[in-house]
């Protein structure tokens, strides 16, 4: 039984998400299908490839993972499937894929879509659910589309490192409010070296040191640590962070605007000391 993941930026209002799921199981009603989200905020690609990327490791190995974001972004002839390290993933031609692998997937193939209708969103999801359907019956993957197709690349939202400092910005505020930064604790590390640290975010507000879990600091107290996926979070303990501070996440809009890409309210500054 082969399982497919959805991730979408169709949220949930509307008759789209339901739309998806029975079409692939009118093309084969053995696929267990597992939502990821479908509330990615459109054109948010630092957001669809943190999310992407932090649920997809956990699941078993040949695993497919449709991910619905942005479809149209520029008009394309194919769609991508993409294998690597033991998982599928489909996916239009807009740069996300490898922001999501954070390096060069193993090997890419182009389905062709019906020119006729090819700008239709259930027809990416048909073309998506036969070629899992035609690898399930054991056809080589290399048969069912253009191998080694050439796709558009975006590179990753990576924090600006430095000798003293580490500047990262806002990639993801969930529903609690909690601010996550693309600065994983890795990288945190390995700047560090055992120096002291101060936090600095919305011009004034810092944090010196890293707490284990929320109870860690009184109940409206802020704090920051890494979270389950490893990436640094600030945090009040039963509080609104994002609201509380005024910060927002980086926007896909805001991608190629140097100044925009570093206002106070969506950079969190790290100093070692």
């Amino acid at each position: 039984m082969a399982v497919l993941t959805l991730t979408s930026d169709f949220g949930t209002q509307d008759y789209l998400a339901g739309a998806v799921k029975g079409l692939l199981l009118r093309i084969d009603p053995s696929f267990n299908l597992v939502d990821i989200s479908h509330g990615i905020r459109p054109f948010n690609y630092p957001q669809a490839a943190y999310i992407c990327r932090n649920a997809i490791r956990h699941f078993p190995e040949l695993s497919y993972h449709l991910i619905l974001v942005n479809l149209f972004e520029r008009r394309n002839s194919h769609l991508l499937l993409a294998y690597h390290k033991n998982q599928y993933y489909l996916c239009a031609d807009n740069g996300l894929l490898p922001m999501i692998l954070e390096e060069k997937p193993e090997l890419v193939i182009g389905l062709p879509m019906d020119p006729q209708v090819q700008g239709h969103t259930l027809h990416c999801i048909e073309v998506f659910g036969k070629a899992i359907a035609a690898l399930n019956r054991g056809e080589r993957i290399t048969d069912i589309g253009e191998p080694d197709f050439p796709y558009l690349e975006k590179n990753p939202l990576k924090p600006l490192l430095q000798e003293n400092t580490i500047e990262g910005q806002i990639i993801y505020i969930d529903q609690f409010e909690n601010v996550v930064v693309n600065i994983t604790r890795e990288q945190f590390e390995a700047q560090r070296k055992g120096r002291g640290f101060t936090i600095l975010f919305k011009r004034n507000e810092t944090i010196e040191r890293l707490s284990n879990n929320y109870a860690d600091v009184p109940e409206g107290e802020k704090l920051a640590h890494f979270n389950a996926a490893g990436y640094l979070e600030i945090s009040i303990n039963k509080g609104n962070a994002a609201g509380l501070f005024g910060l927002q996440g980086y926007g896909e809009q805001s991608q190629n605007t140097y100044l925009q890409n570093r206002l106070f309210y969506q950079t969190v500054r790290i100093f070692f000391q």
